[in-house]
């Protein structure tokens, strides 16, 4: 037992983080050519001075995602037309770079992580959609007629 203690302590640094072998695979990562998708999805957070946002889409992320932490604008977009609360269409650039099997099995056996790329998400263009008409109170934004009369075909 003894000399499980003696390894552990000795590999500790190690154990709170990634080698070096594997933190220099990670930042030398080659990514390939992006793939454009859609998703629709709102605003969690938008960070001006950055160019950057998170976002929720109700469509998973080519890694399982529905949460894009820091997702890159381009510097063309004005990020201070982006709204919270309202319903996108957001076609984003999609970079992967594969992993090699050593870091791949590094991170599932000692960080329980099952990762086999890493991605980078990119803005490359949004619509603000129109989803009124799933909106409980949308007749009282649109036509109040319409919504009166279903009201008093319901009544």
């Amino acid at each position: 037992m003894g000399r499980t203690k003696v390894t552990k302590s000795e590999n500790s640094s190690q154990e709170e983080g990634l080698p070096k072998w594997a933190e220099d695979e990670i930042r030398s990562a080659q990514f390939g050519q992006p793939e454009v998708i859609t998703r629709t999805g709102y605003f969690l957070d938008i960070y001006e001075s950055d160019y950057k946002v998170d976002i929720q889409v109700y469509e998973q992320m080519p890694d399982g995602r529905t949460i894009v932490e820091g997702l890159d604008v381009p510097q063309s977009m004005k990020v201070s037309d982006f709204m919270k609360g309202f319903v996108y269409e957001y076609k984003i650039k999609v970079f992967m770079a594969s992993l090699s099997a050593k870091v791949v099995e590094l991170l599932k056996t000692k960080f329980g992580l099952d990762m086999k790329a890493i991605y980078r998400f990119e803005l490359q263009e949004l619509q603000l959609m129109d989803v009124e008409s799933d909106l409980p109170a949308a007749s009282s934004l649109s036509s109040s007629s319409p919504g009166e009369e279903e009201d008093n075909d319901d009544a």
